[in-house]
């Protein structure tokens, strides 16, 4: 049995959990999913980790910020005023927006989570829901294709 190498396809299940043991993404070993190693289509970190696994053989391997989803940095938090949403929404704190920022010229949309709301202010975290968080994946290997 050869072991897995980059560029093959293969077909895996993995369950992502933070330190807290919530689960925050699942592939259940009943419907795994295909893919190309170094396609980018899961973390890279993970990907790496299927390196040298043969058909069977379940890991589980701890993904650390920086090869996951990043630091969190708290200069991504700001205080916006409630008027700025003037009627279209009602934000409340776990809330998750897409928010319209402008970076370099160019106004792009973001998403961003409410964690804290009052008559005058909302504050808005533009970090990713997972940054900061060092992230589990138990992973199995169902099969290699080439």
């Amino acid at each position: 049995m050869n072991p897995v190498q980059l560029l093959d396809t293969v077909l895996i299940s993995y369950t992502a959990t933070i330190p807290s043991g919530e689960v925050v993404e699942s592939v259940p070993d009943n419907k795994p999913i295909t893919l190309v190693l170094g396609s980018g289509r899961i973390l890279k970190a993970v990907e790496a980790s299927l390196m040298g696994m043969e058909s069977g053989q379940t890991r589980t391997v701890h993904i650390l910020p920086e090869d996951a989803y990043g630091p969190y940095y708290k200069a991504l938090v700001h205080d916006v005023a409630r008027s700025s949403f003037a009627g279209r929404i009602d934000p409340k704190p776990g809330m998750l927006l897409s928010l319209a920022i402008e970076k370099d010229g160019v106004e792009q949309q973001v998403p961003a989570t409410v964690l804290a709301a009052s008559s005058e202010t909302v504050t808005i975290d533009y970090n990713h829901p997972l940054a900061g968080r060092t992230i589990t994946y138990t992973v199995k290997l169902h099969a290699i294709g080439k």
